[in-house]
């Protein structure tokens, strides 16, 4: 297959600074690693392709060769092989922020003690517990319990996976240190040890109870508190009611995340309710002292001002959602007027309609009304 330009494998126009060029490396070199990709043939290649382009332009006296020679201006010069990999692997450390940080511990090789030995002493695992609570108790806040299955530490070998004290031996694949290495490129590439998963250790003698893994799997009822003004999707952490770590290790978090459901007549919009509350012809006409009800069950009035008009919006202060930080503090109630048009009058309602028809002079051919008076 013919070669590719170095500055198209790399995304980059001729004239690129040095900088746009270690970037660009790093982006297609992390993108494409083989340690991310498995397997995926074409994604080593592609990193394989992105270092030779780097190790190419990086270099002054090479760009300058390629850039006016094409591949044929590198014969010589150790550009395009393994040979002439040197320069790159000398800018490992700038572009990519250390090898530690960016494939070792991106790539699953982090998390070693002093001496290069992999600790075996890790935190538990966060679970989930999604919580369904009505729109009332996320307003107004409630005490739940939750009963999960978590991760507990086994009594029987507390925790350490092997039978009666028996202890483990040093994995002989890795020497303890959790990782194995192979070589690509002029990279070293790290990797979790497939015979002790990264615990460096083996357990020669497995726990009856727990099959050597550290931990059994119980149920577990807890108290959670909802706190006033919750909305949906907000999430409560537990600290410390997730999974055991393993060999000892600090348990994990439990986060319940809260699911509110719709109310019948109310809607929510940050800390104010939306209602909607139906009126009749003449009280929109002649204004009119009613009551509305609220979430909590009391009743407040409302005065609908003479005239008002179809989906006209009022508002009742302090009658929303509490403030999640601060409970005193609440939103306001908005009610959209709903006027209720009668389908069926009586004989003495039709006369009085017509009647005030005739009075008020309604016109038969009304002209448009401007739409910003609309609303």
């Amino acid at each position: 297959m013919a070669k590719r330009d170095y500055y198209e494998v790399l995304g980059l126009q001729k004239g690129a600074s040095k900088d746009d060029i270690k970037k660009a490396y790093r982006k297609v070199a992390v993108s494409n690693h083989p340690d991310r990709n498995p397997g995926d043939t074409e994604a080593e290649e592609r990193f394989k392709e992105a270092t030779e382009a780097y190790e190419v332009l990086a270099d002054d006296d090479k760009r300058k060769a390629y850039d006016q020679f094409g591949f044929a201006g590198l014969e010589g010069m150790g550009g395009g092989g393994r040979e002439g990999f040197s320069h790159a692997f000398h800018d490992f450390e700038d572009i990519f922020g250390g090898f530690s940080d960016i494939f070792e511990t991106f790539f699953g090789g982090g998390g070693r003690g002093r001496g290069g030995r992999r600790s075996s002493v890790r935190a538990g695992a966060d679970l989930r517990y999604d919580m369904e609570v009505t729109f009332a108790e996320a307003v107004f806040g409630t005490k739940k319990e939750v009963t999960y299955k978590r991760h507990v530490s086994c009594d029987t070998c507390n925790g350490t996976g092997a039978e009666g004290g028996s202890g483990s031996k040093t994995c002989p694949t890795c020497g303890g240190v959790g990782q194995v290495r192979r070589s690509q490129g002029f990279f070293s590439i790290a990797s979790t040890c497939p015979t002790c998963a990264g615990q460096g250790q083996i357990i020669e003698n497995p726990c009856s109870k727990c099959g050597g893994n550290g931990v059994l799997e119980k149920e577990r009822t807890v108290k959670v508190t909802i706190p006033p003004g919750i909305d949906d999707g907000k999430r409560i952490s537990l600290r410390g009611e997730g999974d055991a770590g393993p060999n000892g290790g600090p348990a994990g978090d439990l986060y319940v995340v809260v699911r509110v459901k719709p109310h019948e007549y109310f809607e929510r919009r940050g800390n104010d309710l939306y209602c909607m509350i139906p009126i009749s012809v003449t009280q929109a006409a002649l204004g009119a002292k009613i009551e509305v009800p609220t979430l909590d069950g009391k009743r407040v009035k409302l005065d609908i001002p003479a005239g008002t008009q179809n989906e006209k919006m009022l508002r009742i202060r302090n009658q929303g959602v509490p403030r999640l930080q601060d409970p005193s503090k609440r939103g306001d109630m908005y009610v959209k007027i709903h006027i209720d048009i009668p389908k069926k009058l009586s004989s003495k309602a039709k006369k009085l309609l017509q009647e005030l028809s005739e009075v008020e002079g309604e016109e038969e051919s009304p002209d448009p009304v401007p739409l910003s008076r609309i609303g």
